[in-house]
């Protein structure tokens, strides 16, 4: 009893002092939570690539007008658009608002802007988020601890074709010639 009264508090202890507290928040499915920076901190995200002509949105798909949910091959407009990103599963309303044409949302029906459509990205590629946020996987410049710039997942990947494309490799430098010492 003397060895297991110490083990029994250890046991207590250890499971009430987990530091929840210290960690960003639960981690359920489907929430994506933005990316907080330090508020001195002055962190610029260029504006994601948009098509010529294709954005606003809003410009062709005007609010209050009635919205076909179907999934289908679009033919009139946007059949420039080949989807090759989970096309068995996703189509257009999965990602943008049938609402607000100039907005994502989330599966929770929260709407984005497109400067945080990597909230959106994360909610399926959610390892690739995590590393995004940590500095490892993406593209960052400026300092640890003042101004800095990101790019969002849009800007190396396209959004409806996400995979790179193979590349044509270039040829072997040429030899140096003469004497190298």
């Amino acid at each position: 009893m003397k060895i297991l009264t110490p083990v029994i508090v250890a046991l207590g202890l250890g499971l009430n002092g987990c530091g929840y507290d210290a960690h960003d928040g639960p981690s359920w499915p489907g929430v994506v939570p933005a990316v907080v920076q330090d508020p001195d901190a002055k962190v610029q995200v260029p504006p994601p690539p948009f098509t010529e002509g294709q954005f606003p949105c809003s410009d062709c798909h005007e609010a209050g007008l009635p919205v076909n949910t179907t999934r289908r091959v679009l033919k009139t407009a946007h059949e420039d658009i080949v989807l090759r990103h989970d096309e068995q599963h996703r189509w257009c309303l999965d990602c943008h608002d049938e609402k607000d044409r100039d907005k994502l949302h989330l599966a929770s029906g929260e709407t984005l802007e497109f400067t945080e459509s990597y909230r959106l990205c994360g909610q399926c590629h959610g390892d690739k988020y995590r590393d995004w946020r940590a500095g490892v996987h993406g593209r960052r410049s400026g300092n640890w601890n003042g101004d800095k710039t990101y790019l969002l997942c849009v800007h190396c990947h396209y959004s409806h074709a996400p995979a790179f494309q193979p590349l044509e490799p270039k040829p072997a430098p040429n030899a140096p010639r003469g004497d190298l010492r």
